[in-house]
């Protein structure tokens, strides 16, 4: 099979978005390949929330161009941000490693506060404060996570191995 290059783009944009689209496409086929298809209702649902989080991330992160290079950097790392947070409370919803849930908690915090030091450095109010969702919301009763009325202790610690 002969592969044809589909006709040029029109515009830088497009073929930013298109290249994005194509990514997060490939990223989601490598997730399915060697026999890891999502086979429990969980794992549905844990790879379609992703899916959403990442679809969402990459429309987002398409501006267009203000003139101003550091609102528009701020204005394409806050959906980026924003698209881990939103992966993070998938990990918390579903997940049932500790380590990968507590360093999902970090990166939601992380990623909180990066993104109000970016809205400060260029002048934009910080929205209302809030408690970081770092706990996750429950599963769906069909399948219940014993990790989701768990509270973890402030005092615990990662073992990194180190």
């Amino acid at each position: 099979m002969i592969f044809k290059s589909p006709k040029p783009l029109k515009s830088p944009q497009s073929f930013t978005l298109s290249k994005r689209l194509l990514a997060a496409s490939a990223l989601t086929a490598l997730a399915f390949a060697g026999g890891a298809f999502a086979e429990s209702s969980a794992e549905r649902a844990f790879m379609a929330e992703n899916d959403a989080a990442m679809s969402k991330m990459m429309a987002d992160m398409t501006i267009k161009p203000s003139g101003d290079i550091d609102k528009d950097f701020v204005a394409m790392m806050v959906p980026h941000h924003q698209g881990a947070i939103d992966m993070a409370q998938t990990e918390l919803r579903y997940g049932h490693n500790e380590q990968l849930r507590r360093i999902a908690q970090e990166i939601i915090v992380g990623q909180l506060q990066e993104i109000a030091a970016m809205k400060l450095a260029i002048g934009e109010p910080l929205p209302p404060s809030a408690a970081a969702p770092t706990q996750g919301t429950p599963a769906p009763a069909s399948e219940p996570s014993p990790h989701d009325s768990t509270p973890m202790s402030p005092t615990m610690h990662m073992n990194m191995g180190k």
